[in-house]
């Protein structure tokens, strides 16, 4: 829990068959919260949509304290931290992405931080961020929560539990939506500002995918790495270099270069996880999938798609305009 960053690990040995990662709160002691003062947090009311806001908004009254107790459960880790689901009182649900280690500076990181904010509540298409706080021991970013979790929780938590896999339909909804927020990204001017690169999302992932109840999604995580760590951007002129070995969909291999290519290059990933939870093959120039007519022809221009975006030649990887061309394409096929 968020508490977690302020407390001592209890000394027990954990029990049998019970992992050393595990985040449960009871394995903490209280936080004490008369050690430090509170603090409130630097929220974006400015940019959140006025139509979607309560009429005591509660994000220009949190507080590090009232977040702490929120705190109900960890939904999500990545090599940037820890995302946990909170629910402030008045019952509105937030969730907070912590980060692990943040070398950027104090006064850096609220100009990047609110940079990336305006730029995300532009679009519809990505999670707006209502909120930061930067502190000695803790910095984090109160976002949207989404119900039905990431499209990595439907893919592959779906199928683990034995559950009804997402129907074709939902799946190019979601598959269209991603690529409008990749587009919207990449048409940013100017493309950088000081330090931050706009025109590049940096960790585009299935599980940074966040599905909306009607199955439209929302792309999280835009800009975060930049947040978190010195990152080198790279000129896409084709130079780039792309992973050691072509991803396959049981891999799952993502690319870390901060560049637009390897945005491609992961929503190419994206679309080979999707088709492997689908149980599409391709043997040569065959596409083996358990289905005929329209819905086989447009999986295998999605399957299209995917190679053509994740070829080892950054310069051949197709830009996102001509992939929401191709997606359209497949949808009316």
């Amino acid at each position: 829990m968020l508490s977690r960053a302020f407390t001592k690990q209890r000394r027990s040995s954990p029990q049998a068959g019970e992992s050393r990662s595990s985040v449960s709160i009871y394995e903490y002691e209280e936080f004490i919260f008369g050690s430090i003062d509170d603090i409130p947090l630097i929220s974006f009311d400015e940019y959140i949509d006025k139509n979607n806001r309560s009429n005591n908004s509660e994000s220009t009254q949190m507080t590090l304290r009232q977040v702490l107790r929120a705190s109900v459960g960890v939904i999500g880790e990545s090599s940037l931290g820890m995302t946990e689901k909170v629910v402030l009182l008045g019952g509105k649900i937030c969730a907070v992405k912590r980060f692990t280690k943040v070398l950027v500076k104090k006064r850096e990181f609220g100009w990047r931080i609110e940079r990336v904010a305006h730029v995300s509540s532009k679009c519809e298409y990505l999670v707006p961020v209502t909120a930061y706080l930067y502190a000695k021991r803790i910095k984090f970013l109160v976002c949207d929560y989404y119900p039905m979790g990431s499209l990595a929780d439907l893919l592959f938590g779906a199928r683990e539990k034995g559950q009804t896999a997402l129907e074709w339909k939902h799946i190019l909804k979601i598959v269209q939506s991603t690529a409008k927020a990749i587009a919207f990204i990449h048409s940013q001017h100017p493309p950088k500002e000081k330090n931050l690169q706009l025109n590049v999302h940096g960790n585009i992932k299935s599980s940074n995918v966040m599905i909306n109840i009607d199955f439209t999604a929302r792309l999280s995580d835009y800009g975060f790495v930049q947040l978190a760590e010195q990152v080198a951007v790279v000129d896409d002129t084709g130079q780039a270099e792309p992973p050691a070995q072509p991803p396959q969909p049981t891999e799952r291999v993502y690319s870390k270069t901060l560049s637009q290519k390897s945005d491609i290059y992961n929503f190419g990933v994206v679309l080979l996880e999707i088709l492997e939870s689908l149980g599409v093959k391709k043997n040569q120039d065959i596409v083996e999938f358990s289905s005929e007519g329209r819905q086989q022809r447009q999986v295998s221009k999605v399957l299209e798609i995917a190679l053509s975006c994740t070829d080892v030649l950054p310069e051949a990887r197709p830009d996102i305009e001509h992939i929401l061309f191709c997606v359209g394409d497949s949808v009316n096929c």
